[in-house]
């Protein structure tokens, strides 16, 4: 196996896994004589980081987007989480998928597990995903109902309080869905759950009401 550059050491107060090894076997589900396609279901598609060649609308069986991860640094702080989008077991996702050229997958591999995977929180899997062109197989980050960073369910409350206060180095919680919303419409791609509370927001007045559909 080729050498691998260095992943950041930079891991959270909750990490329970070391990413190297997920990296390693990872790799060997990978085939280094084709190219690498990496599936995005939310900032992956408006801020992907990584260098590709071709983007293609996809279908997932099994999984759906959900708002169910915490976010303790980009979205919100330890006293105060913020919330992003996860792969969750069960459903269907509809989102975009990558194509990385093979010379260059391993270098780009790097980079992006370096920005997913600092903590080791998500289920690395190769998967299915369905294209107008046929069907690739796509690295996808999933979530285990396991982790410590899964929210579990939460109630309208809670979800208006983290949407008004939960701030991170990159910004609100809610300016997060309204452009992962926003770059989801731009290609087609209709989230019925983001919708939902969309309209929530703006029924408590954290959205100007005269703002976009939502």
């Amino acid at each position: 196996m080729s050498q691998l550059p260095a992943l950041s050491s930079d891991f959270d107060a909750l990490a329970v896994r070391d990413p190297r090894p997920l990296l390693d076997q990872t790799l060997r589900g990978w085939n280094p004589d084709e190219d690498l396609w990496v599936f995005g279901y939310a900032s992956l598609i408006w801020r992907p980081e990584i260098a590709h060649v071709e983007q293609r609308l996809a279908d997932v069986r099994g999984y759906h987007r959900a708002l169910r991860m915490w976010s303790r640094v980009n979205r919100g702080t330890p006293a105060c989480p913020g919330l992003v989008f996860a792969l969750m077991p069960g459903g269907a996702c509809r989102g975009m998928v990558l194509r990385v050229p093979r010379e260059r997958a391993l270098a780009e591999l790097v980079k992006l597990w370096d920005r997913e995977m600092p903590t080791g929180v998500y289920d690395p899997r190769w998967l299915p995903c369905r294209t107008a062109q046929g069907t690739v197989r796509a690295l996808a980050f999933t979530l285990s109902r396991r982790s410590p960073n899964y929210t579990g369910e939460l109630s309208e409350a809670q979800l208006l309080a983290i949407l008004r206060e939960a701030r991170g180095r990159y910004g609100t919680t809610l300016d997060y869905v309204l452009r992962t919303d926003a770059c989801l419409r731009e290609h087609g791609i209709r989230d019925r759950a983001i919708g939902a509370l969309l309209a929530l927001a703006r029924a408590h007045g954290l959205l100007d009401q005269d703002a976009g559909p939502c």
